[in-house]
């Protein structure tokens, strides 16, 4: 499964979720009708009252999939509604739910230089002059200026790698790695 978005807090009373969008082409993943996984965070509990509104003291399950409604975009979020989420309450419970689809679904992309987030995850990454291996990818980080290779470190620890062309020329998926010209001191930071 590959997170595509996460529910963020309600807009309004009627139902209405931010969603904090986590793919390149939320126009395409964010339709309406489009059927999400859910998943809720491991530290996270909800309960509900009457009529599926949270009380105190009694359980409420979050769907295993949401149905989306609609969406409107606003500032870089989605505002969005989904199908049985119809009052703030039940939005306010729904709140830090990852929003799933199958990655085996997923279309390649056209631009072979172009890659699916979870395509990358798990890769070696691997000076491209010396074949020293500095650890993997553990995830991709969508920042405003470039995305951003978040590295776990063979020695422990985490960095950040600048995921642009002139650091990281090539990115191998038969091999299993990504090759990267690291400017002296990044991996200190």
């Amino acid at each position: 499964m590959l997170v595509v978005g996460q529910i963020g807090k309600p807009h309004g009373i009627r139902g209405e979720v931010s969603v904090v969008v986590r793919t390149d082409e939320p126009e395409a993943r964010f339709t309406a009708g489009s059927v999400f996984t859910t998943e809720v965070p491991r530290d996270r509990r909800v309960s509900a009252g009457p009529a599926g509104a949270p009380a105190p003291g009694v359980r409420f399950e979050v769907p295993k999939q949401l149905t989306l409604s609609s969406i409107r975009w606003h500032q870089g979020r989605g505002i969005a509604v989904f199908e049985g989420i119809d009052d703030r309450n039940v939005a306010e419970a729904m709140r830090g739910v990852f929003l799933q689809v199958d990655s085996e679904s997923l279309e390649p992309p056209d631009d072979p230089d172009e890659f699916h987030d979870h395509q990358l995850v798990g890769l070696r990454v691997v000076s491209a002059s010396s074949g020293e291996e500095y650890g993997t990818v553990q995830r991709i980080e969508h920042a405003p200026s470039s995305d951003l290779i978040v590295l776990a470190k063979t020695g422990g620890g985490t960095a950040l790698i600048p995921f642009v062309t002139a650091i990281v020329p090539t990115v191998d998926l038969p091999g299993r790695r990504v090759l990267v010209d690291l400017p002296e001191g990044l991996l200190d930071l």
